[in-house]
């Protein structure tokens, strides 16, 4: 690490051990063994989750939160706390309450006697119609940092939260170790951004990226964030296991899920357009130069519910004359349904190869998805009738699964709501409840403080001084860009980089809306907006409604946008010569 970073106090090390709930149960296990830590973080939420945790709690109300973190901790509490390494984790889900409880019976088996804190005052639910939200099966406020940071600095081991926004697992614990103040708006944002690239465990160290041919990925370690006292941090993982870290493998997880260079917080907006990465050694890059704003006075509420009932079926069409089996499938099955579903979309993938070597070669897959609030509609009515058609339809009539029932769907949007009515509060290992307010905003509008630039970085190589025409080759995007996708309800974002200033110069000028829409033509008619980040030479793509409403209700071949970026790579584009 360069002396320069950070202001020479030692750095906080900030472990991840989850990004999702099913990520891999022994990364407590390798993170706490593998080298030295000062906290383990966990994030185990996502909106699809918090569908899932309501299920769970509507079935049993003392559940509701993700059972894995404890699977976790049986193994490797009393390590932890041997060597005094603090675990914070958003495993608490719908019920921090009982996750803490469950914790507390766990700890006691084994003979151990750590102080429990939990999180808690996210839950809106029983207050959702008050608030204006509906009648969702779940809303959740997106809680900040500061619950955390206080039941740290008050002594607690082990801090479970419900739905805080997921950067605040890193913040919390810098803020408390480091004393920074609710105005310290640069060090909190520089940890944001840390804890946006862990976050997802494996994705900051090699999985998931675009250029992963040239590394040995193998099974990537977990990543570190070394948090310095101003905010700045190295991004790192133990050495000795696999993956990579590098400035392309940080840049894509930054670009994950964002929409404008003001990611905002209930605690602080960092500025992502002010990033700065830089090399630091083997596996490790520097994150320097971030700013941070004063937060809004509304915190974002997410919201599920349930959409209705929905069920597919997928008919295998082989051969010649696909357009045709497909047309007469459909008509079959529409005319044979007893009652109209609320809705039936078909997606016909063109899968097939003419004069293919094998039959699955030679054949296309016709996708068909129902979805009615009745279940009865979408139940054996509907799959029972697409099996009825076997030796009534086309030639080679086949399926790829039996007729099954419908499934309930969730739907998740957001909403904004003041953060004064949100009763962020921590209840420490006593038993005591604390309130937190929120930061008091002293935010301005957009465009008054940092602006956001809006101008190309470096020079687009179409030409020279001469004005000479540079050679171009048709090429896919991908030979020069990284790209990396996600979703926000029914909201995709496609961050796209590459990694040198001429090439992104080229890529600001050629790499427009339109240009995407072009490439991408599910887009079209969707309204599309392109945000620039120099700093990373990289520009990012928000598509809204590509992912209709999201979560398990989209019926989109990759229903989550994680294959958007990859598409787009895969497309051809006139690149100049002297760039490839």
């Amino acid at each position: 690490m360069s002396e320069t970073a950070g202001s020479g106090r030692a750095p906080l090390r900030i472990a991840n051990v989850s990004g999702f709930y099913g990520d891999r149960l022994s990364a407590m296990r390798e993170m706490l063994d593998g080298g030295p830590v000062d906290v383990l973080t966990g994030d185990y939420l996502a909106e699809l989750t918090m569908l899932i945790l309501a299920r769970d709690r509507m079935k049993d109300p003392a559940t509701g939160y993700a059972k894995t973190f404890l699977k976790q901790l049986e193994q490797c509490l009393g390590d932890a706390l041997e060597r005094g390494v603090k675990i914070v984790a958003n495993a608490g889900g719908l019920n921090p309450a009982g996750l803490a409880g469950a914790v507390g019976a766990l700890a006691e088996r084994l003979g151990l006697r750590p102080r429990i804190a939990y999180v808690t005052g996210d839950d809106l639910l029983g207050r959702a119609d008050e608030l204006g939200l509906g009648q969702p099966l779940a809303a959740n406020a997106y809680l900040g940092a500061w619950g955390i940071a206080y039941a740290l600095t008050e002594g607690a081991d082990i801090v479970v939260t419900g739905r805080v926004t997921d950067a605040s697992l890193v913040v919390g614990p810098a803020a408390a170790h480091f004393g920074w103040a609710r105005d310290d708006f640069d060090a909190l944002a520089g940890a944001v951004v840390a804890g946006h690239v862990i976050e997802c465990g494996a994705q900051a160290t090699g999985g998931n990226y675009a250029f992963f041919t040239e590394h040995r990925i193998g099974r990537p370690g977990f990543p570190l964030a070394e948090v310095y006292a101003d905010g700045t941090s190295v991004i790192t993982k133990h050495p000795g296991t696999g993956g990579v870290v590098n400035p392309g493998t940080v840049t894509a997880q930054l670009l994950y899920e964002v929409d404008t260079p003001r990611y905002l917080g209930p605690d602080v907006v960092a500025r992502l357009d002010t990033v700065t990465l830089a090399e630091d050694g083997p596996d490790r890059v520097r994150i320097t130069g971030v700013r941070g704003e004063a937060p809004p006075d509304t915190v974002k509420v997410g919201l599920n519910a349930l959409g209705g009932f929905r069920n597919d079926v997928t008919f295998v069409l082989t051969g010649l004359d696909i357009e045709a089996k497909a047309a007469l499938a459909c008509e079959q099955l529409t005319a044979g349904l007893r009652r109209a579903p609320q809705e039936l979309v078909w997606r016909l993938a063109r899968t097939d190869h003419a004069d293919a070597p094998g039959q699955e070669e030679a054949s296309a897959l016709l996708h068909a998805t129902v979805k009615d609030p009745d279940p009865s509609v979408v139940g054996r009515a509907f799959s029972g009738a697409a099996v009825e058609l076997a030796l009534a339809s086309y030639p080679g009539f086949t399926m790829l699964a039996p007729p099954g029932d419908g499934t309930p769907f969730g739907v998740f949007t957001s909403a904004l709501i003041p953060a004064a009515q949100v009763p962020h509060t921590v209840v420490l290992p006593d038993g005591t409840e604390h309130p937190v307010a929120p930061t008091v905003s002293t935010a301005v509008p957009p465009g008054e403080a940092i602006a956001v630039s809006r101008e190309p970085f470096g020079r687009a190589p179409s030409t020279t001084e001469n004005d000479k025409k540079v050679p171009f080759l048709s090429r896919p995007l991908g030979v020069v860009a990284g790209a990396r996708s996600g979703d926000k309800g029914g909201t995709a974002n496609i961050g796209v980089w590459v990694r040198g200033d001429a090439a992104y110069g080229w890529l600001v000028a050629v790499l427009d809306e339109k240009e995407l829409v072009r490439l991408l033509p599910e887009a079209a008619g969707l309204t599309v907006t392109r945000y620039l980040l120099p700093n990373l030479r990289a520009v990012n793509f928000v598509v809204e409604g590509l992912l209709g409403d999201g979560v398990s209700a989209g019926t989109r071949f990759d229903p989550q946008g994680k294959g958007l970026g990859e598409w787009l790579r895969s497309r051809y584009v006139d690149i100049p010569e002297e760039l490839l």
